[in-house]
C-alpha cells in the first residue's frame, strides 16, 4: 500500500491559516472607515438631498418634495460642502467652473441670511431683467407666455388661491417650464430693471406672486456664482399629501420627475 505524501500536489491551494479576532477587526475597520469617507466625498461633492419647505416653486415643486441635485454641474465651491466642513479656512472661487443656463432650477445659497434656497435662474451677468405689469422682460425682450388654465388650491398654511397657469421658455432653454400667476399687480409685478453684475446671478420663483426672490426688497439679491449649491436634476419622491376638497387643485402622487 503506497503512502500519502506529506507535501502538497502540484496545483493544490493550500489552506489559509484562520484569522485571529484582532485581524477580523482590523479589517472590519479598514472597510466601515472607507464607505465613511466614499460617502462623505459623494456627498460633499457629487450629490445632495434637498426638501422643498414653501410653494414659491410651483408647480414645479411642491411643499415636501424631496430633490436630487448634482454638486458638480457647475464645478465645485465651498457652499457645496456639507457642515462642519463648510466652516473650514477654505478659498474663495470656484474649481471647474461651468457657466450655468438661464432657466436652470438651481439651489443656493442666500448671501444675505445663509438659507439654502432653490429658485429658477432667470439673469446671467450683464443680463436687464424686469417685471412690468407682471410679464418679464429679459434684455428688453418679453418672454412670451400661454395660458393654460385657471384654477383654486389651499396652500399649505391654509389659504386659498385662485391661480393662472402659464407656460413659457427662455431663450436656448431645451424645454418650457410652467408658472403660476395671480394676477399681475402684485407688488413683484414692477420690479427693476435690475443690470445682473459680472459674477452674479438674479432667480425667480416660478410661483411668481408667491416668492421671495432676487426681486424682493428682503430676497437674496444679486447671488454669487460661488453661492451656488447645485443643480436640481430630479424631483425624487413626497409623502405629503393633500385633502382632495370641492373645486379645489389637489398635487398627484408624484415620483422620478425630471426637472
Amino acid at each position: 500500500m503506497l503512502k500519502r505524501s506529506k507535501q502538497k500536489q502540484d496545483g493544490e491551494v493550500p489552506e489559509e491559516a484562520p484569522k485571529t479576532r484582532r485581524e477580523i477587526i482590523i479589517e472590519e475597520a479598514k472597510f466601515f472607515a472607507g464607505l465613511v469617507l466614499f460617502l462623505l466625498l459623494f456627498f460633499n461633492l457629487v450629490f445632495g438631498h434637498f426638501k422643498i419647505p414653501s410653494e414659491s416653486m410651483q408647480p414645479t415643486l411642491e411643499v415636501g418634495d424631496h430633490l436630487f441635485v448634482s454638486k458638480l454641474s457647475y464645478g465645485a465651491s465651498r457652499e457645496s460642502l456639507v457642515w462642519p466642513l463648510r466652516k473650514l479656512p477654505l478659498p474663495d472661487g470656484r474649481v471647474f467652473a461651468k457657466q450655468p443656463k438661464r432657466g436652470d432650477v438651481i439651489v443656493f445659497r442666500n448671501p444675505k441670511s445663509g438659507i439654502i434656497m432653490i429658485k429658477r435662474l432667470v439673469g446671467l451677468p450683464g443680463d436687464k431683467v424686469q417685471t412690468e405689469h407682471g410679464r418679464l422682460y429679459v434684455n428688453g425682450k418679453l418672454i412670451d407666455r400661454t395660458e393654460q388654465e385657471t384654477f383654486s388650491y389651499r396652500e399649505h398654511r391654509g389659504l386659498v388661491q385662485e391661480i393662472v397657469k402659464y407656460e413659457e421658455q427662455f431663450d436656448g432653454e431645451k424645454s418650457s417650464h410652467r408658472i403660476y400667476e395671480r394676477n399681475d399687480f402684485y407688488p413683484l409685478d414692477n420690479k427693476g430693471p435690475f443690470i445682473i453684475p459680472e459674477g452674479k446671478l438674479f432667480f425667480m420663483g416660478d410661483n411668481r406672486d408667491n416668492s421671495e426672490d432676487s426681486r424682493a426688497p428682503n430676497g437674496p439679491g444679486f447671488v454669487p456664482f460661488d453661492h451656488v449649491i447645485g443643480k436640481a436634476k430630479m424631483m425624487v419622491y413626497s409623502f405629503k399629501r393633500c385633502k382632495k376638497e370641492e373645486g379645489l387643485r389637489c398635487p398627484p402622487r408624484r415620483f422620478f420627475l425630471k426637472l
